[in-house]
């Protein structure tokens, strides 16, 4: 129990200095790009669920935050199938957290998850907003 004690605080102190620079650098980030985010959809089935993508992915974020920022967008104007590719992605893909990611999970892995949630978070813009359209 104490060696895996000091083999968890070992990681705690390496990964500290990374992540904290990540989150400064996303934290100062994300309100920049926050201004631009009406400026840059254009309103595209087929380019704005990949903005939307791109967009996420750089600005890292949680869950419960990427909601109400989601429904801010919505009320500026984005389209819903840029608002959720952008939501999809801000969750679960972390392209500012690549380099930690891949240092204790490995770099195969860190590429492989976070390109197939970018994949996965275009096309699930695409189908809920299709879906919604048949169904209204």
């Amino acid at each position: 129990m104490k060696n895996a004690f000091e083999k968890t605080w070992q990681a705690v102190k390496t990964s500290l200095p990374i992540m904290a620079a990540v989150l400064m650098l996303v934290s100062l980030l994300n309100p920049v790009f926050e201004k631009y985010y009406p400026r840059i959809f254009t309103g595209s089935y087929i380019f704005d669920p990949f903005i939307g993508a791109v967009m996420g992915s750089f600005s890292f974020g949680m869950p419960i935050v990427s909601y109400v920022t989601g429904g801010e967008l919505l009320e500026q104007g984005v389209s819903l199938l840029a608002v959720t590719a952008f939501v999809f992605s801000w969750t679960t893909v972390g392209i500012p957290m690549l380099p930690l990611e891949a240092a204790h999970l490995g770099k195969k892995f860190a590429i492989i998850r976070n390109g197939l949630n970018f994949i996965f978070s275009v096309l699930v813009a695409i189908l809920t907003v299709a879906t919604l359209e048949i169904i209204q």
